[in-house]
């Protein structure tokens, strides 16, 4: 079917149709590297080769052990270092395992960034109550409650970006603080009065994570893994998925962050006109949605509310949430079962920023049918810094459209920065998102099936210049993984760089020029494990 065929979508605001689509079927298995967007590895150790070469270590005792480097006093302030201390911009990530846990707050184990000393330094350390990030090994800049246990891995990401910190547990972010103190430095590992084990430990020279499946071990700088749309075998499926993370990661913690109803008042309702009293009235609020409630038309979302569901069947049908006009909007909505929009979008952001849709499913008014009207989730008319992740959106043509027309550039470009992690999509048949003038728009660790209606359905399109990021999802029957440098429909080209996607029987993702790097630390999955992940985390009851 295509696009210009489909009935546009009713709104305040007047959007272009989109005309008519190419189509190109092709089974392959790919992995595809976009160069120009890799972060550089400057340094990664699995220790697998029995050694530690290149490491220096100052107090405590180590070794290799099975694998891992193993820290064993608690008598001491440990620290293993290496790289150069002309290191600025960087994320170092490691496995971490305490083995014993003290009882003092200040002991813990983590990694560390931007070492110039064994006193000056950056950390995410890991306590047995707390994640904390610390100027040295004492002094705490920030810190959230975390429950750590011994004997288990928890991989840690810290990311220095001129005088952001930001700190990641299991890809979740969990805290983030400003210093300048410290420019440049080595990477670290740091088991304070803590036994401990490290592993997998990769430093990058761009904020975020290293590629998800590093280069053989070495301690010095090394030459990022050049483009090759040649196929390649995919990382090997993890045996034992993460935790599905329910923190806020992505653009959506930017620029002051996303915190919804928090501090405000908490209402209940079970009655779809209560839920419209309470979303559309002004003040703080968390808004629990208790059972399936069904109306008819728009509600007007207004600032800094969280709509939540309780248990696993909430939510609302026949019903558009919208959001617009709010800067910044302030809005969570999470755990919510969206259903069967006829004739409009299921959620609508337009000119509002710092919006986070968290932990939903949502799809057409009955599962087997498919709906043909407008998105589940559009972001047009400047909306920013906005996350969309762990949903279930299935049974939809229009999914997510991101920019409303090719004529827009002078209200979108600069804006419409979206981060996707951890979606499903499932039989929605294009606008995965489709985005125009966005950048960067950051589409990681998502789960595509069966987008194959007939031949112009696809997965990802970047169009009008947009600048979109495409890494470690996973493309299962899907006619076309990504549209970009032939543009769609009438839409001039974008800019798309891919890595680490996993193709079965699907078109390729066709990529195209350089993306900016996105500010935030997060930790990507191996392709190989997102499908598993996905499918056990993603959609309504799942937090």
């Amino acid at each position: 079917m295509q696009e210009a065929h489909v009935p546009l979508r009713r709104s305040r605001r007047a959007r272009s149709a989109l005309a008519a689509g190419v189509s190109l079927t092709v089974t392959a298995l790919i992995l595809t590297i976009g160069a120009a967007a890799n972060a550089a590895t400057l340094l990664s150790d699995d220790f697998n080769d029995g050694n530690a070469n290149g490491w220096t270590t100052s107090g405590g005792s180590w070794s290799v052990s099975s694998g891992a480097y193993a820290q064993s006093s608690t008598g001491a302030s440990a620290k293993a270092l290496a790289g150069s201390t002309s290191w600025s911009t960087a994320t170092v990530s490691a496995k971490v395992r305490a083995n014993t846990f003290s009882g003092s707050a200040s002991r813990g184990l983590g990694v560390a960034a931007r070492v110039q000393s064994t006193s000056n330094f950056y950390a995410l350390v890991l306590t047995s109550t707390a994640v904390q990030i610390r100027k040295g090994s004492t002094t705490v800049l920030a810190t959230a409650p975390f429950s750590a246990a011994t004997g288990t891995w928890y991989t840690l990401a810290l990311s220095a970006t001129g005088g952001s910190l930001v700190g990641s547990v299991n890809g979740s972010q969990v805290v983030s603080v400003s210093d300048g103190s410290y420019p440049t430095g080595r990477a670290g590992l740091l088991a304070n009065y803590t036994a401990a084990s490290f592993d997998d430990v990769v430093a990058t020279d761009a904020a975020g994570p290293s590629p998800s499946t590093p280069p053989s071990a070495s301690s010095s700088p090394s030459t990022p893994p050049s483009a090759s749309p040649s196929p390649s075998a995919p990382p090997s499926p993890s045996t034992s998925p993460p935790p599905v993370p329910t923190g806020i990661v992505g653009w959506a913690t930017q620029a002051g962050g996303t915190t919804g109803g928090a501090g405000g008042a908490t209402v209940t309702v079970s009655t779809w006109a209560d839920f419209r009293t309470q979303a559309q009235a002004a003040g703080t609020r968390t808004i629990l949605v208790n059972g399936m409630l069904s109306g008819s038309g728009t509600v007007e979302v207004t600032a800094n509310k969280t709509i939540r569901g309780v248990g696993a069947n909430s939510g609302i049908s026949a019903t558009t949430l919208n959001i617009e006009d709010m800067h910044p909007a302030n809005v969570i909505i999470q755990n919510m079962n969206i259903r069967g929009v006829p004739g409009g979008d299921a959620i609508q952001i337009e000119n509002a920023t710092h919006i986070w849709i968290d932990h939903n499913t949502m799809s057409s008014t009955i599962e087997s049918d498919v709906d043909f009207y407008d998105g589940m989730i559009d972001i047009t008319h400047a909306g920013d810094y906005v996350t969309v992740s762990w949903n279930i959106l299935r049974n939809h043509w229009k999914d997510s459209l991101v920019g409303h027309s090719d004529g827009n550039a002078g209200e979108d470009v600069g804006h419409l920065r979206i981060t996707y992690h951890h979606n499903w999509f499932d039989r929605t048949f294009e606008r995965n998102p489709r985005v125009r003038f966005g950048e960067t728009v950051h589409v990681f660790n998502n789960y595509y099936s069966n987008i194959d209606n007939n031949s112009s359905s696809y997965g990802i399109a970047s169009t009008m210049n947009a600048g979109v990021l495409v890494e470690g999802n996973v493309f299962e029957n899907v006619v076309q993984a990504c549209w970009s440098a032939s543009g769609y429909a009438d839409s001039d080209p974008g800019r798309l760089v891919a890595r680490d996607n996993l193709l079965t029987n699907s078109g390729p993702c066709e990529t195209n020029g350089s993306v900016a790097s996105v500010p935030y630390g997060y930790t990507a999955q191996s392709s190989g494990a997102v499908k598993s992940s996905v499918t056990a985390g993603a959609g309504a009851g799942k937090l």
